[in-house]
This record gives structure tokens, C-alpha cells and sequence, in this order.
């Protein structure tokens, strides 16, 4: 977490919004903050002052935020959030947004909602911390090889305890997790067994965010309702503002969705869904880790390995962040630890066995 004090630059053209965001980020003491009505605008303050993280609305007058997001990364790329409404085009031009270097996504602050700002200056402050020691870069449009035999090491034997039935993989993602996800489901073939996943984000942006992924590669991506199994060929994305949990009814495993508290600084939480895992697959569970802020999932992750799962994180010279990674590797939690490219290789290895 750096330890400067961070200075923020908010770029959206209503002033309900950014006084908003004035007013929710400036009791917390280790930020200043500054706006713009538009990129114009905000452009003239940057010469004055470097912003450590910027927050971009995408709908503005004069210049629209994603020309503006594609003039920074271009120029001098400086770590961007997007603050995007919740309904509508507003979610898909965010996902887009992400490709153009945009390293997180928030949702716009709904004023005089007293329970919604309470947890929004915690997200909005933990996002903007990660934001400032992540490194922005522009995911270049190229798509992922297929995996095929030759990609793939001999299979391995199977776990103690592990039963085909059971095996299944569960992975936690927050900041540059969009595109850590993107980069390794899309090689996996259809054959794999079930996928979990929990990616922090805003509530409206996991459905679409799954359709997104479910385009992509061999595997049906769709969001996670109570009651889904977890079935080989299919993953399952944490729905917006719910935690997501595997249970165990009989011989299969099924997914629930559920309300409660913040866990780990979120909700959805990794933590929560690991737990889950450990204590639902026995040994045939895989834990995946990827960047992100924080640490959410390292407990999770032990209990995981104490059951005898396998486990993963992401390298740090792959991570945009590795806060979350480096924190499970750091509590023993972690057998694993490979680059984003050599990741979906080792998963289709990890499952070989069970996959034909």
C-alpha cells in the first residue's frame, strides 16, 4: 500500500458526482483531491499537478472519456479508474474502457444513501490505493493460442482423497483481474472441470462482464445464480454484491448466493468462496489467485491447501497489482507460483487427469 499521500484527480462532468467523491474521500486524511468538469479541463490541472490516479467519468462533453483514457495511456500513462453508471451502455463501455489501460471500475456514488456511501468510501478508497501502485498498461487486441496436447505437461496423478467428481477450480481476481481473467480462461478448453470465480466489482458489471468472457473462448461463461452446479465446461462469475459459496448436496457440488457482511473489505469476498471450497471439495478443489489489492483470499487459501487442494497465485511481474498474490504466498498458502501466460497450461495440467 504506498505510504504518500496520494493525490486524486476527478474527471466527470456533474458536480453532484464529484462533489461526492470530494466528500467521501477527504475525511480519510492520506488523499487530496481536485476536478475537472471535463478531459479539457482536467488536462490544463495536470500540467500544474501529476495526479497519482485519476477517476474518469466516460460520458462527457468536448472530449468523451475514452479518447481522453487512450491521450493518457499513450502520452504518459498514469493509473485511471473508471466511474461508470450502473445501467445500460454505461457498463459495456466500461469493459472497453479496461482494454484501453483503465485499471479498475467503480460505480458512480449515490448521494443520501446512507448505508451505500458508508461502504462506498471504503471501496472507493481501498480501488484508489491500488490504483496508485498498479502499473497501467494497454492490453494489446491480440487473441490467446489454443491450448493443445503439446502445450501441456503429462498428466499428473490424482490428489489424496481427489474423486473426478469433485475436482473444480475456484479463483479470486480484484484490481487487473478483468484482464488476468480474460488472458486464462480464454485458452482453456471446453473439457475442464467446473470454474468459480469472485471478481471484485460493481454490482451491475459481473453479468456483463461474464458475457464478455463467455465470447471468447470454449468455455460457458454465464453469472452465478443459487442453486447452479458446478459442471465441467461451464464457469460461474459472482454475481454484483453477493457473496458467492460452494456447498455440497450429495454427490454434486452447487453454488449459493449470498447476502452478509463485508469480509475481507468485500462482497463479494475470495475469502468467503475459498472457505467454502475447502470445506465442499475436499482435496479435489484448485485455488487460483490473481492480482489484486489487499488480502483477500490468503486465509481462504490456506484452509484450501490445509485440505489438501491444489493451490496457484500469479507471479508478480504479470500482476498489475500483487498485493493479493504476494499476501497468500506470504502465508504459507501458495504450492504455485506462475505467470499469467504459463497459467492456463498448469490449470489444464492440474486436470488432465480427469479431463479426457
Amino acid at each position: 500500500m504506498p505510504d504518500k499521500h496520494l493525490h486524486v484527480l476527478v474527471v466527470d462532468d456533474s458536480a453532484v458526482v464529484r462533489q461526492a467523491m470530494t466528500m467521501l474521500l477527504g475525511p480519510r486524511g492520506d488523499f487530496s483531491t481536485s476536478v475537472a468538469a471535463d478531459p479539457l479541463i482536467a488536462m490544463e490541472k495536470m500540467k500544474q499537478r501529476r495526479p497519482d490516479v485519476i477517476v474518469l467519468d466516460l460520458e462527457m462533453p468536448r472530449m468523451d472519456g475514452i479518447t481522453f483514457l487512450r491521450k493518457i495511456m499513450s502520452e504518459d500513462p498514469i493509473p485511471v479508474i473508471v466511474c461508470s453508471g450502473l445501467v445500460g451502455e454505461g457498463t459495456s463501455a466500461a469493459l472497453r474502457a479496461l482494454d484501453e489501460g483503465a485499471v479498475d471500475i467503480i460505480a458512480k456514488p449515490q448521494l443520501g444513501v446512507r448505508d451505500f456511501l458508508q461502504e462506498s468510501a471504503v471501496t472507493l478508497a481501498d480501488t484508489i490505493r491500488a490504483a496508485a501502485v498498479a502499473r497501467p498498461r494497454h492490453r494489446r487486441a491480440v487473441a490467446a493460442p489454443r491450448l493443445t496436447a503439446d502445450a501441456i505437461l503429462p498428466p499428473v496423478g490424482p490428489r489424496r482423497g481427489t474423486r473426478a467428481g469433485q475436482q473444480m477450480i475456484a479463483i479470486g481476481a480484484s484490481t487487473g483481474g478483468p484482464e488476468a481473467l480474460a488472458a486464462l480462461l480464454q485458452p482453456l478448453p471446453g473439457t475442464m472441470p467446473g470454474i468459480v470465480i469472485v471478481q471484485h466489482m460493481p454490482d451491475a458489471f459481473p453479468g456483463s462482464f461474464a458475457r464478455r468472457l463467455d465470447s471468447m473462448g470454449e468455455l460457458e461463461v454465464r453469472e452465478a445464480r443459487a442453486g447452479d452446479r458446478v459442471e465441467r465446461g461451464v464457469a460461474l462469475v459472482a454475481p454484483g454484491n453477493r457473496h458467492l459459496i460452494v456447498v455440497r448436496h450429495g454427490d454434486e457440488l452447487r453454488v449459493d448466493v449470498l447476502e452478509g457482511p463485508l469480509v475481507s473489505r468485500h462482497r463479494p469476498s475470495v475469502d468467503v468462496l475459498f472457505r467454502s471450497v475447502a470445506q465442499a471439495a475436499d482435496a479435489g478443489g484448485i485455488g487460483v489467485i490473481l492480482t489484486g489489492m489487499g488480502n483477500d483470499g490468503a486465509a481462504g487459501l490456506l484452509e484450501m491447501r490445509a485440505a489438501g487442494c491444489t493451490t496457484v497465485a500469479q507471479d508478480e511481474s504479470s500482476s498489475v497489482v500483487f498485493g493479493m498474490p504476494k499476501e497468500a504466498i506470504t502465508h504459507g498458502a501458495v504450492e504455485h507460483v506462475v505467470g499469467l501466460e504459463e497459467m492456463p497450461a498448469l490449470l489444464a495440467h492440474l486436470t488432465r487427469t480427469v479431463s479426457r
